[in-house]
């Protein structure tokens, strides 16, 4: 897949200036995802009655 250059260029500055964003908090996201899981996981066994 052939880019522009300008779009090459633009994606060149982009990655080059990239890193963790100073929002993203790994905890939060980790913690989040299992605050997540865990409510779907007792979602599915409240609605599992069937047993």
């Amino acid at each position: 897949m052939n880019l522009p250059s300008s779009t090459a260029e633009a994606l060149t500055t982009l990655a080059s200036e990239g890193g963790p964003h100073d929002s993203l908090n790994a905890y939060f996201i980790g913690g989040g995802a299992l605050a997540a899981l865990l409510l779907l996981l007792w979602i599915t066994t409240r609605l599992n009655r069937d047993r």
